[in-house]
């Protein structure tokens, strides 16, 4: 019990308090701290008594007066102690298909329902029992994202491979009757949960509107290393088409009825099907928009309003590289085509994921040594552009290269980007010559 302070932060409110890396906060204002969550509620207050194990196990009791909800200044190694590991062995799991050697952090599967709340992490509730609910519903861990993929229980259970996984009925019930608000998810299995299934866990999520907010259909995603696992398809060109025609009639069906189109695809799907993404109004917040729902849309209509803002010449005519996945890539190619009237040559360069093997087409699981191999030797013109989608927060690719690596592998000034405002940044300066 209790959260290992790991350092205090200079300048603030914990700097002039007895407490250094080491310690352990065990409660604050009489309430037993057990992470982050607990921590974060007793310090929205504008007095906090801070009770504190020292290394050497003497209790320290600190009175702290301060602005409501303002930090104190305490680091924690590790917010979230004891984490829950994902328990299943889904038929379609992601982990399942990557191989040995990449970075550690992509082979740790959490399935926690505080890292949900927290950080927009989608769950399966298996392994959240009745003392977990509870605790949502009393401290009003709002919203959740939860991995529904089906709401048949049977067929939950096998997909899941968990005993647990047929209560997701039962589960969505009680924390719809907690007021708990929820977006979901269907990792969409050809020739598995959809079809009449498929429609049952739409008609069966709809149920549970206002609380249910948006359900994702996430196509299932299928690497050559996946050997000895359960025999998956891909979703086909056509079969793509019928289901952005099965969700447009979804959405309108929900807007008439509830106010709201409920129900998305991903942006793969519409990609796949060489069909338009929707307007902007169909996704509302955008909700989802970690999970590829929305941000095809996002991005063009952000381009658009700041590519019409562009009427100066940049200069000379400048030549650069883009890179994308294969799927987004002619759309992005033509999204970019209104930057030559300012003087910019912009090549949309479409990277064949060789590492995880064609059939993934996504942006985001491209690796350093595939944009490398495939970049190198060609004329890229001034600088190259890869999107910031590519590398994690410590700016690392899959594979563990930085920009900066490709920069000397490719021997061009590399940059990356985060979004159309970057983009546009980025490329007004590629072309001004700064």
């Amino acid at each position: 019990m209790g959260l290992v302070v790991s350092a205090v932060r200079k300048d603030s409110i914990a700097a002039s308090l007895p407490v250094v890396a080491g310690d352990t906060v065990v409660a604050a204002n009489d309430m037993p701290i057990r992470d982050l969550i607990d921590y974060s509620f007793a310090l929205a207050d504008e007095h906090v008594e801070l009770r504190v194990e020292k290394a050497g196990g003497e209790e320290l009791v600190l009175e702290i007066d301060k602005e409501y909800d303002e930090d104190i200044g305490l680091v924690f190694d590790q917010p979230f102690p004891g984490l829950r590991r994902c328990q299943n062995r889904c038929l379609f799991c992601f982990l399942d298909q990557m191989p040995p050697g990449l970075r550690t952090s992509l082979y740790v599967n959490d399935d926690d329902y505080r890292l949900s709340f927290w950080e927009g992490n989608f769950i399966t509730l298996t392994n959240a029992g009745p003392h977990d609910l509870e605790r949502i519903a009393g401290q009003r861990l709002s919203p959740l994202y939860i991995s529904v993929h089906t709401t048949n229980p049977d067929l939950r259970k096998q997909m899941l491979q968990h005993p647990r996984a047929g209560l997701i009925m039962q589960q969505l019930a009680f924390l719809k009757s907690a007021g708990i608000e929820m977006h979901t998810q269907i990792v969409l299995c050809p020739g598995i949960n959809d079809g009449r299934e498929l429609d049952k866990t739409i008609t069966d999520l709809a149920g549970f509107w206002p609380r249910v907010r948006s359900i994702a259909i996430v196509p299932v995603g299928l690497t050559r290393f996946r050997q000895g696992l359960y025999p998956l398809k891909t979703l086909l060109r056509e079969e793509a088409s019928a289901l952005v025609t099965k969700v447009e009639r979804w959405q309108q069906q929900f807007l008439k009825a509830l106010g709201d189109p409920l129900v998305h695809a991903a942006d793969e799907v519409y990609l796949k099907a060489g069909a338009p993404v929707p307007p902007a109004e169909l996704y509302g917040e955008y909700p989802q928009l970690e999970n590829g729902i929305g941000l095809v849309r996002q991005h063009l209509d952000a381009l658009k309003i700041w590519l019409g803002g562009l009427t100066e010449p940049l200069g000379a005519t400048q030549k650069i590289t883009v890179v994308s996945g294969t799927l987004a890539a002619p759309i992005l190619q033509e999204a970019l085509h209104p930057l030559r009237r300012i003087g910019l040559d912009v090549r949309v360069l479409p990277i064949r994921n060789n590492f995880f093997g064609p059939a993934v087409t996504v942006t985001g699981l491209l690796t350093g040594k595939d944009i490398a191999s495939q970049l190198k030797g060609k004329n890229l013109g001034r600088l190259v552009v890869i999107p910031s989608v590519c590398f994690n927060d410590d700016g690392l690719t899959l594979d563990g290269l930085t920009a900066a690596d490709l920069e000397r592998i490719l021997e061009k000034p590399v940059v990356t980007s985060r979004d159309p405002r970057d983009w546009i940044r980025v490329l007004k300066a590629a072309g001004s010559g700064h």
